[in-house]
């Protein structure tokens, strides 16, 4: 029953490995969940909290267009 889903993680993350998202992706997968993984380089956890960085911040948007494709949104 899980809903599709959009993961987003950093490499840096110090408090949650990037790997246990690497394994939740692989679980969905093998579950038939629709599902899109990005993984960035650089970030502390929580970055997606209002950062100005020019390439985390792009992360709504991909999002965003994610969520139209799959019709959440309009």
């Amino acid at each position: 029953d899980t809903p599709p889903t959009f993961l987003v993680h950093t490499v840096a993350d110090a408090g949650v490995p990037y790997e246990n998202s690497l394994m939740f992706a692989a679980a969905l997968r093998k579950a038939g969940v629709p599902h899109e993984l990005h993984v960035y380089e650089q970030g502390a956890h929580g970055f997606g909290m209002g950062t100005k960085d020019p390439i985390l911040g792009t992360w709504p948007d991909r999002c965003a267009a994610w969520l139209r494709v799959h019709g959440f949104v309009r």
